[in-house]
């Protein structure tokens, strides 16, 4: 067994040539650190994010604090500013998005439960107080990692990595079936 090199791992990626974006995009609502949204353009990347709509307080690029631990990945990941968190769900959900929440709520489900009908935004909240309440109404579900210790809640980008593979894996799954059938 031998690890690859920096250099075999980027000829790998380059000859996907983008080929692995999904119909799946990030909306980060009010996320406060530069650190967490640099995480997850990082994550968005390797997961095939094809679109991050960052909202309300939620820095953007050019950012140094986000171009730290996104690693480039903010000059790869399309995105796209708007500070009001409603514009963006509701220009979704009529595009035909699935708009999930990665939050705790009474009618969430286990994300592992969680099967994406259609493509799909995963909105992603302040890292205190989470989702904006104001957006509530126009989601089609809620998911969530159940925690086993004492704290109720992980670190907003941790999170939204769990997520966001569970959702690509998905994803991949629906339109591997679809070619299939074709």
């Amino acid at each position: 067994m031998r690890k690859l090199s920096h250099q075999e791992l980027v000829f790998r990626q380059e000859q996907k040539n983008g080929a692995s974006v999904l119909p799946f995009v990030f909306v980060l609502n009010d996320i406060r650190s530069g650190y967490n949204v640099g995480s997850i353009f990082r994550t968005a990347d390797g997961a095939g994010v094809a679109k991050i709509f960052l909202c309300g307080i939620t820095g953007y690029p050019p950012n140094q604090l986000i171009s730290k631990t996104a690693l480039g990945a903010e000059q790869r990941v399309p995105w796209e500013h708007e500070r009001d968190v409603r514009v963006v769900v509701r220009r979704l959900r009529q595009e035909g998005y699935e708009i999930v929440l990665l939050e705790q709520m009474e009618s969430s489900v286990l994300y592992q439960d969680y099967h994406p009908k259609r493509p799909v935004c995963l909105v992603v909240g302040n890292e205190i107080s989470g989702v904006s309440e104001t957006i509530l109404a126009d989601c089609d579900q809620a998911i969530e990692i159940e925690m086993a210790g004492l704290k109720n809640s992980l670190n907003v980008a941790v999170a939204a990595g769990i997520a966001a593979y569970h959702i690509r894996n998905e994803l991949q799954k629906r339109l591997s079936g679809i070619t299939a059938k074709i």
